[in-house]
């Protein structure tokens, strides 16, 4: 399932006149500030790390704006300002390379930020290290990655803004892997596990690729990833495959296509939850959450929440699918208390 890949990142246009910050000034005493914005877009020559942004939203008019980042990452949702009004915000930020999918291109250096909403307006801007922040692993394919193009959007890609500033969400999913692939490409778990620190969380969802993967591999895998984050101090969370639209003449889901089984047999959810069990690994059972969401929808309803309209896709979520499920996970995270209820955004 590999997704075609886009050749191009969707990028921020920014003035030509827009001043760079050195890269240095990152770790000084004054923080990042607005002079460093135009009235659509800001950039900062920060060096890879994790960012704390503190935001003024509002203006002279009524203004409602949101803000995205690096490879189209929501990392606040659309927040309204009453006239003369300002609302403070904050959010937490990963500044990596490759800014996007590991496997994929290196992205713009620093951090790159895009105003957005029906009326934005942004007050002011602060950017600072963050000193400590809580940061959020992802380990999955292109259903969860940050995918670099319209009209795909991983559950991932939308997380960020469920999140209030202290909780950063790093996002190493990756098109097209599998349990196999992402434990031997140099590129994605060899370079994730050297950066878990204790208490960070790692969320794992990888099933839709591996179509070949025998249940023994496969079992032995997520135990593999597991242990790997165990041994640095992180805290693993399983999560079970979003479900494909794959519907039944009855209208509901209950088939190999949508559940995630596999040709050999090796139902994926379903070794997902005994290896929880057993490893007594917190569990977010993704494909139950959709499959019920899903069929609630009906046929019709439901093809909004994948490229449907646009590609005839029944895997691949749009933004708007996307940012429904990572709502589902936004609230399984704080069922199970995994992330404390002041660092959670509502609504």
């Amino acid at each position: 399932m590999r997704r075609f890949k886009l050749a191009v990142l969707a990028a921020v246009t920014l003035s030509t006149g827009l001043l760079a910050v050195p890269a240095e000034a990152h770790g000084g005493r004054s923080p990042l500030g607005l002079d460093h914005c135009t009235a659509t877009a800001c950039h900062f020559d920060v060096p890879p790390g994790t960012y704390d942004v503190k935001v003024l939203l509002g203006g002279d008019a009524a203004s409602s704006t949101s803000i995205a980042g690096e490879t189209r990452r929501s990392l606040l949702p659309e927040t309204a300002a009453a006239a003369g009004e300002h609302v403070a915000r904050g959010f937490t930020v990963n500044v990596r390379t490759p800014e996007g999918e590991p496997t994929g291109p290196e992205g713009t250096p620093g951090l790159d930020l895009a105003l957005g909403g029906s009326a934005p307006a942004l007050a002011d801007i602060k950017v600072t290290p963050a000193r400590h922040a809580r940061q959020i692993f992802l380990v999955g394919d292109s259903t969860v990655c940050d995918q670099p193009g319209d009209p795909y959007s991983g559950w991932g890609q939308q997380l960020p803004q469920y999140l209030r500033k202290g909780v950063s969400v790093a996002n190493y999913a990756d098109s097209g892997e599998s349990t196999v692939s992402y434990l031997s490409n140099p590129q994605l778990w060899a370079t994730v596990q050297p950066q878990i620190r204790r208490g960070d969380l790692v969320l794992i969802q990888l099933a839709h690729n591996d179509k070949t993967t025998d249940e023994v591999t496969y079992r032995a895998n997520l135990e593999t990833l597991v242990a790997g984050v165990r041994d640095k101090g992180g805290r693993p969370v399983l999560v079970t495959p979003v479900v494909r639209r794959w519907f039944n003449t009855d209208g509901t889901l209950n088939n190999n296509t949508a559940l995630l089984v596999n040709g050999l047999g090796v139902d994926h959810p379903a070794v997902i939850r005994s290896v929880a069990a057993a490893r007594k690994v917190p569990l977010i059972d993704l494909t139950a959450k959709t499959k019920a969401l899903v069929e609630s929808l009906g046929v019709e309803g439901s093809k909004a929440l994948y490229l449907y309209n646009e590609k005839r896709d029944n895997t691949h979520t749009s933004v708007h699918g996307a940012t429904v499920y990572a709502g589902l996970v936004r609230d399984e995270l704080t069922a199970l208390h995994l992330v404390p209820e002041g660092r959670v955004r509502v609504g």
